[in-house]
């Protein structure tokens, strides 16, 4: 018999997260350019970070639907794992943050296939230790999963409060894919 799945978060319905999801509000609007085959996994945290956060988008990228519709991309920077760590708010600060959602090796193809990123400044995050449980494997030290690095990134933009918030949500998304009893990853993982 088939387990359902709630249509919204994606998890099990016995464990559905959609109660938990804060209402977060951004001055920086978020533009998350998700690989197709990201759309229906249960393990994307781009879609959580998305029903969290008022003031984001998803764009969609590859399959049928061809590359990505990116949006007006004035005062965007791209939150991207090149060029010097960003400890600081740039001056003057990003309107919107791009962040691919994709694994690793999909990003990087969508950021090479994606013209337009290209010529937008980066914001790199800091090296910071990585939480103990995961949903996914990690392809190296320092690579969090999407909702992870738009905590972090919005926290040098905008403070504690909206990438707390972010965090905790992906704490509970975590507790709730263990108790539905999917294997959880230790240090080396990525949602």
């Amino acid at each position: 018999m088939p387990v359902e799945k709630c249509q919204r978060c994606l998890l099990q319905q016995r464990v559905c997260l959609c109660a938990e999801i804060p209402a977060i509000s951004t001055r920086t609007r978020v533009v998350i350019v998700r690989h197709h085959l990201e759309k229906f996994r249960s393990s994307n945290s781009g879609r959580l970070a998305h029903l969290a956060l008022a003031n984001s988008e998803i764009v969609d990228h590859g399959g049928a639907g061809g590359p990505a519709r990116l949006p007006d991309l004035e005062g965007a920077w791209l939150l991207y794992p090149e060029g010097e760590p960003t400890r600081v708010t740039p001056v003057p600060p990003p309107t919107k943050l791009v962040v691919l959602d994709a694994t690793w090796s999909q990003a990087r193809r969508m950021y090479r296939k994606l013209d337009r990123l290209r010529g937008l400044p980066m914001l790199r995050l800091p090296d910071e230790p990585m939480p103990a449980a995961r949903l996914r494997e990690s392809p190296g030290e320092g690579r969090v999963s999407t909702i992870e690095a738009i905590a972090r990134a919005l926290r040098i933009l905008e403070g504690d409060d909206p990438a707390s918030a972010l965090e905790r949500l992906f704490s509970v998304a975590v507790e709730r894919a263990q108790s539905s009893g999917r294997m959880i990853r230790t240090p080396l993982g990525l949602s």
